[in-house]
């Protein structure tokens, strides 16, 4: 119990001080002006079958005005189920709705409070708002509740419209919104917590790896449509963890920003063979244009996908085309595996998370020569860099063949980033190169450095230049 202006608090009451049958007792002491809230939970006494709907931290708010007529404003998950709630709870608003019809008050709040901040943390947030949760009180929780906080605090700060959430010791928590950074409490977290914060949504087989490790990358899927990206490390002061949200739909093409070159991309992925690359640094939204380039492949033909992911992000329903997703670790030992593996398994268009090392790469050009259209990211800024990459990782000895291949294979390359919009938010930018036969030529005779000029004269082709 506190007051509106926190100057003063009533001495704390057991549960078994209290029956059931006489809620008024409540009351006693407490001074108009004041409101009365229940935590979650770990600190409300019900009975077994309502553990999983005490998911909340304010179950009701009771508000008191003068003469002792108050109101009572109950979650919705009580609401809707008074009969699993505990006795007390019932007999206190059944008590609180009988005493405001007797002084003439209406059946409703007459105002609406706001519970103190420690009380409403769990609560799932509105839309738009800021995401919370009681930092301080994590020692205080058992992992049940941790474990459905730590749910609530990532819808939240997906609903928040932000794209990642980082946990880390000795620092405060924070979120990373339209590229900015925001902290969402003042709680330094110590080790243990941080610890404990970022294993309570593992499995006891997924702990016993990460804690080996001490590193673990994981898709956290909470349901259907909450998805997460998850990075799981150790650093100089303890556990840290990096949680990216996944969007719960795939937006088409147009929708990303690309509405001016939707027919050249289109008519990349109209091949049935050869090598297409999506690249930008870290943070430019690759795996959502990646996603979207699938769901159109998916929506348009009819053929065999095989994408091989570190990890799954965005889950893709087979619609004209039968996708087989594979993850690292989960599914196979690594990229390069993946791809030896997906040459025997018969598919038309094979999708790489990454083109990382020097193994995946070679399997990639080789995939893309065999008949079958590959799609891969790499973390480059241009076209230039990104073919100077593609090649130099190769031997002098082999540099030759390899110039000679992807000349043959690239159907084209398409670099993006992220900008700050002028009314808030993101805008797309994006260079796009399609493979022509001057193109061609400058790869084969090692010429990188007159991929710009012939990008400036090929915009009729549908290419266009980052500035």
């Amino acid at each position: 119990v506190r007051r509106f202006d926190n100057s003063a608090r009533v001495p704390h009451m057991g549960w078994n001080q209290l029956e059931p049958t006489r809620p008024s007792r409540l009351l006693e002491g407490i001074p108009a002006g004041s409101h009365v809230y229940f935590a979650n939970s770990y600190y409300v006494p019900v009975v077994p079958q309502t553990s999983a709907v005490c998911t909340y931290s304010a179950p009701f708010t009771a508000v008191l005005e003068q003469d002792n007529v108050f109101g009572v404003q109950c979650h919705p998950e009580f609401q809707s189920k008074p009969n699993r709630a505990h006795p007390l709870f019932a007999a206190f608003i059944a008590a609180s709705v009988s005493t405001r019809r007797k002084k003439g008050a209406p059946a409703t709040p007459a105002k609406t409070v706001r519970p103190p901040e420690s009380a409403s943390a769990l609560a799932p947030a509105a839309s738009g708002d800021v995401p919370r949760f009681p930092f301080e009180q994590v020692s205080a929780m058992d992992d049940a509740a941790l474990a459905a906080g730590m749910r609530e605090l990532l819808r939240a700060t997906g609903r928040h419209g932000a794209s990642d959430l980082h946990v880390s010791t000795g620092s405060r928590p924070f979120i990373r919104r339209h590229r900015a950074l925001a902290y969402i409490s003042e709680h330094v977290l110590t080790a243990e917590e941080a610890l404990r914060l970022n294993t309570a949504l593992l499995s006891d087989g997924q702990k016993g790896i990460f804690l080996k490790r001490r590193d673990f990358d994981y898709a956290l899927a909470l349901n259907a449509t909450d998805r997460y990206r998850v990075n799981l490390m150790f650093h100089k002061n303890g556990a840290a963890g990096a949680y990216r949200m996944v969007p719960p739909t795939t937006r088409s093409l147009a929708d990303l920003g690309y509405t001016k070159h939707l027919e050249t991309i289109r008519k990349m992925l109209s091949y049935h063979n050869g090598l297409i690359l999506v690249t930008g640094p870290v943070g430019s939204g690759k795996t959502t244009t990646l996603a979207s380039m699938v769901d159109y492949l998916n929506a348009t033909r009819e053929d065999h996908i095989i994408t091989v992911e570190d990890p799954i992000e965005v889950v893709q329903p087979a619609k004209g085309c039968n996708v087989t997703q594979r993850e690292v670790g989960a599914h196979t030992r690594s990229f390069a595996a993946a791809l030896k593996g997906a040459l025997r398994e018969d598919p038309d268009v094979i999708v790489i998370g990454e083109l990382r090392d020097l193994e995946t790469i070679e399997m990639a050009i080789s995939a893309s020569e065999t008949g079958h259209l590959v799609i891969g990211t790499m973390h480059t800024s241009d076209a230039a860099t990104t073919l100077n990459r593609l090649l130099d990782v190769f031997s002098p000895a082999q540099q030759a063949q390899i110039r000679a291949s992807v000349a043959e294979s690239l159907r084209g390359v398409v670099c993006q980033r992220l900008l700050p919009g002028t009314q808030g938010g993101l805008v797309l930018a994006c260079e796009i190169l399609v493979a022509n036969t001057a193109i061609q030529n400058l790869i084969r005779e090692g010429k990188s450095a007159g991929l710009r000029n012939t990008m400036e004269t090929g915009i009729k082709e549908g290419m266009c230049l980052m500035d």
